[in-house]
């Protein structure tokens, strides 16, 4: 039992880290499953802060989680989507360390204790870390040292999963998810942050148990909802450059990287999910009009080379279209 005095020092004392989960119509057993192992870490009662945002569910699950009395915060939303559940909990968030998670979706303790080290110490602003979908946790890691978030930007690839960045709140200034996007809302999110962010320091440790679920795979399964993808993910890639026009030369050419691989993303899955010529050379003529077709002749990897050099000719482009549907994308 805790005296006056610490629980006096325990009310005062900020969150080391706020938890974001969003919720949405989910099976509450995942739910519990996540929550659970947030409370499996070795950050005290004070040192966390559980926020449970519910992005107006169906049905409440507040029921099932009355079990975990102050241990975390339940607030529920009309329903907006992903984004304005995160924006909702950011808004309420009071920890020096943000890290979102999916209702779905659990933390590894064992290799996530790694990265709250690393929070504790203080080394970074932003903490990246990888992922698995199997269960099992694998303890070998290695960690880079800390670069500024527009160098990481400049020099490698990332992932754009916002579930995969451990970050100071204080970083953030006005930064936050754009409403309505249901796709890609994380790809625009992403890199911003990551050029707030005077020390990035990426551990290749797999901290985020990401569940593949039955309807994840059917997400995208009707034209209209591919449709949606599509256009979304190219409206954020339209907002990324604009906002690249507005910002130094070391941090536009760092998120111009990052645009340019989008752009090949989107063209990618243009060709994957439609195989339709036409919808493919709409979007070409839209990205040469913001002078993003041709891509940047740039040596990022040999898989931009290539793809490039392929996109460039109308040769190229029907090779792309009768080949990749029928090849399964690496993940």
């Amino acid at each position: 039992m805790q005296n006056k005095q610490s629980l006096t020092q325990d009310k005062e004392a900020q969150p080391l880290v706020t938890f974001i989960v969003t919720y949405y119509g989910l099976p509450v057993s995942l739910l519990c499953e996540c929550i659970d192992s947030i409370l499996a870490l070795s950050l005290r009662p004070f040192e966390r802060e559980i926020i449970v945002v519910d992005d107006g569910s169906p049905e409440s699950p507040m029921q099932e989680l009355m079990r975990y009395g102050n241990d975390i915060i339940y607030t529920r939303k009309a329903n907006g989507g992903v984004s304005t559940a995160r924006n909702f909990g950011l808004r309420t968030a009071t920890g020096q360390y943000v890290q979102f998670v999916d209702g779905d979706d659990t933390l590894i303790q064992p290799t996530y204790e790694h990265c709250l080290d690393i929070a504790r110490y203080g080394k970074a602003d932003v903490i990246m870390y990888d992922f698995t979908r199997q269960p099992g946790t694998d303890t070998a890691y290695s960690d880079s040292e800390p670069v500024s978030g527009s160098e990481y930007l400049r020099t490698r690839n990332i992932n754009g999963a916002s579930c995969l960045y451990l970050f100071q709140r204080n970083i953030l200034g006005s930064l936050n998810f754009t409403p309505g996007t249901d796709y890609g809302e994380d790809e625009e999110f992403t890199p911003q942050l990551l050029l707030r962010a005077e020390n990035v320091m990426y551990t290749s440790a797999k901290a985020y148990y990401y569940r593949q679920r039955d309807s994840s795979a059917t997400a995208c399964a009707t034209p209209e909802k591919r449709r949606q993808r599509l256009d979304e993910n190219l409206q954020v890639i339209l907002r990324l450059n604009e906002t690249a026009d507005t910002l130094p030369a070391g941090e536009r050419v760092a998120l111009q990287r990052r645009i340019a691989q989008l752009t090949m993303d989107n063209i990618y899955n243009t060709i994957v999910l439609t195989r339709d010529r036409q919808h493919l050379d709409r979007l070409l003529e839209q990205l040469r009009d913001k002078g993003l077709f041709p891509l940047p002749d740039r040596d990022y990897t040999s898989k931009y080379k290539w793809f490039r050099r392929l996109t460039n000719s109308s040769l190229g482009r029907a090779i792309l279209i009768s080949t990749l549907p029928h090849i399964k994308r690496e993940r």
